[in-house]
């Protein structure tokens, strides 16, 4: 694998990167993770890149992507994570999307891709459940034949942002009878149908980012069924493999990377900086070790994407230590600001909501816990070993 850019590619660079620093709006520098923004917030970055014809790297250009190769979408990754730009909502752009280009019909294609794609509608994924998690497939949300419609009956909690969204991919059962995988259909959801109802997790750092979803006698037209009836696994495990290789999220990593060192070499220990601490110094080594190997690993996978072939198990391996990494990145930083990084927990009484310290520290543990939440999410890392065995080492 060729590891040097092209002129052609470092020409592309430059101008990724100064499309960024011409249009990236100021208003949302500095600023910090999803949670802290409002949905205009996080929406305006989307808009500018879809006036642009670049929200949707990876998607064919008659669907309205930018008709990228695999190294472009490389470099503008890294770009983007290199400008700390607000991230792309993955629900619609990096999910559902491909899942509808993919198994809809023209139909649904025309009519729920442009929304997409301008950030018009906004969508929440509805797959896990009150005991049905890492075990997807035992997901008892019914969905009964009425006619023309379906009548959906059940609750999806963890529901990221639903509170924000205008339509949410949701997977049903529909033939209760059926082997678990083989019941389940994908529905598309408009969430302001009657018996729809959003209410809000609260987390440990006081955000308001999850949901529980309850679905009560909601009429969805049976037209909202993406691929067969009893065939959604299908679309779920498509969607999965998407899902679990943007989880990797290697750009972003690199540039927590570099946040932990610049911390590291501002916190003193023992009269030094931190980042003179042997066994310090040693725990970023070998997290830039592993994030070095698993960029490899995706650029091995981005050249499979290259060649035809879509996202397949070893997203799994992308997931594992992706996720895996970003988890070591907070505890680092949560370690490096030491005591600082306890005071701030947003709405929590007795904390000190003005934050003692540098900056930095203040959103550290909140930070901390909440990426507790990605070796579980997009399938636990657990599964996803079970997968990689089956699938990648054949036992």
């Amino acid at each position: 694998m060729d590891l040097q850019f092209s002129p052609e590619d470092i020409a592309f660079r430059d101008e990724v990167r100064t499309f960024i620093a011409e249009n990236f709006p100021a208003s949302l520098r500095g600023k910090g993770g999803r949670e802290d923004l409002t949905k205009d917030e996080l929406l305006a970055w989307h808009r500018i890149l879809a006036k642009k014809g670049w929200v949707a790297p990876a998607w064919p250009t008659e669907y309205g992507g930018p008709g990228w190769n695999a190294v472009q979408r490389y470099i503008f990754s890294e770009e983007l994570a290199r400008a700390e730009t607000t991230p792309i909502m993955p629900f619609g752009i990096n999910m559902v999307g491909p899942v509808i280009y993919t198994f809809g019909t023209p139909e649904q294609k025309a009519k729920f891709l442009p929304g997409i794609l301008s950030g018009d509608d906004w969508w929440c994924q509805g797959y896990s459940e009150p005991g049905a998690g890492s075990d997807l497939a035992s997901l008892r949300t019914r969905a009964e034949r009425d006619g023309d419609h379906y009548i959906v009956n059940g609750q999806k909690t963890w529901t990221t942002l639903a509170q924000h969204a205008d339509w949410g991919f949701f997977l049903v059962r529909t033939d209760p009878a059926s082997k678990p995988q083989e019941g389940i259909s994908f529905l598309l959801i408009d969430m302001k149908s009657p018996g729809v109802t959003v209410r809000p997790i609260i987390t440990l750092g006081g955000e308001h980012e999850v949901n529980e979803v309850w679905l009560e006698n909601v009429r969805v037209p049976v037209e909202n069924r993406i691929y067969e009836e009893n065939k959604g696994w299908t679309c779920a495990k498509f969607l999965l493999a998407h899902e679990r290789t943007g989880i990797a999220g290697v750009a972003r990593s690199k540039r927590g990377v570099e946040r932990l060192r610049d911390i590291a070499a501002s916190e003193v220990d023992e009269g030094q900086p931190l980042i003179q601490n042997p066994f310090f110094k040693r725990k970023i080594a070998e997290l830039e070790i592993d994030l070095t190997s698993l960029e490899y690993t995706e650029l091995r996978s981005l050249a499979s994407s290259a060649a035809g072939k879509g996202p397949g198990p070893e997203s799994s391996l992308l997931k594992i230590k992706g996720s895996e990494i970003q988890q070591r990145i907070t505890e680092l930083i949560l370690e490096a600001v030491g005591h600082y990084g306890a005071p701030y927990f947003r709405g929590l009484e007795g904390t000190n909501e003005h934050g003692i310290g540098p900056d930095y520290a203040h959103r550290a543990a909140p930070t901390y816990f909440n990426m507790r939440k990605t070796t579980i999410y997009g399938g636990s890392n657990e599964i996803q070993r079970n997968i990689i065995a089956k699938m990648v080492l054949g036992l």
